[in-house]
């Protein structure tokens, strides 16, 4: 799932200072899983945002709202009318959510209440763990489902590398060396020899942002639809 965290209420609250009607609208999905912006996270900021206004003798409007997935135009359409009535909203979904929604509302502002911060786990009550950094071409199948490239300080897609000390990585002895980990399951699975596999440089040239990707059902459609254009 995406981990977010939440932004600091001061940095928040200056990014609205000078707006009176808000809408703070919160993500069902992956943020309320990690604590920082589903519907009760959404209410914790509606409450803080309120009283620190009213101190400062600048009272604002605050309206609630959480939707299933903002990164789903189906779910995000019903909260649109609601959202064209403030004049400003304050996304607690991650950086998706917050483009998808300015895009859908190119007059409103929308600001981000959180910092978008990886693809992750929940290792224990609390507590995410990164796993996955998206590169676009996955080698978990020959690496014992461990991902080097997140879980190795270095990104090493062939390791262990020199600063490996006994099972830990040379950045922090509380950190495991990532190629341990991958040398261990592959001798639990039976499958050693693929510690011998040399994989070949990640070619990042070849990345071009933004990536956009087409199911196949659609990918046909879409070349008629472009020819009799």
């Amino acid at each position: 799932m995406i981990v977010g965290q939440r932004k600091p209420l001061a940095e928040i609250k200056e990014m609205v200072k000078n707006h009176k009607k808000i809408l703070i609208l919160g993500c069902g999905t992956c943020v309320a899983v990690c604590m920082a912006g589903g519907e009760k996270e959404v209410e914790l900021l509606a409450s803080q945002l309120r009283i620190a206004r009213k101190l400062e003798g600048n009272p604002v409007e605050v309206l609630e709202d959480t939707v299933t997935r903002q990164c789903d135009r189906e779910y995000m359409e019903p909260i649109l009318e609601k959202a064209r009535g403030c004049d400003a909203v304050i996304s607690m979904a991650c950086g998706v959510g917050v483009q998808l929604l300015s895009d859908l509302i190119e007059e409103i502002p929308v600001y981000p209440a959180l910092n978008t911060r990886f693809i992750g786990t929940n290792e224990r009550e609390g507590v995410w763990l990164e796993r996955c950094m998206m590169c676009g071409n996955c080698i978990l199948g020959q690496t014992g489902g461990i991902c080097p490239i997140a879980i190795c300080a270095k990104g090493l897609v062939n390791g262990p590398c020199g600063g490996t000390n006994k099972g830990k990585c040379e950045v922090s002895n509380d950190k495991d060396c990532a190629w341990t980990l991958i040398y261990r399951r592959l001798e639990k699975q039976g499958k050693l020899d693929n510690i011998r596999q040399i994989f070949p440089p990640k070619r990042f040239g070849l990345h071009v942002n933004p990536i956009t990707q087409v199911n196949e059902a659609y990918q046909h459609a879409q070349k008629e639809e472009a020819h009799h254009g």
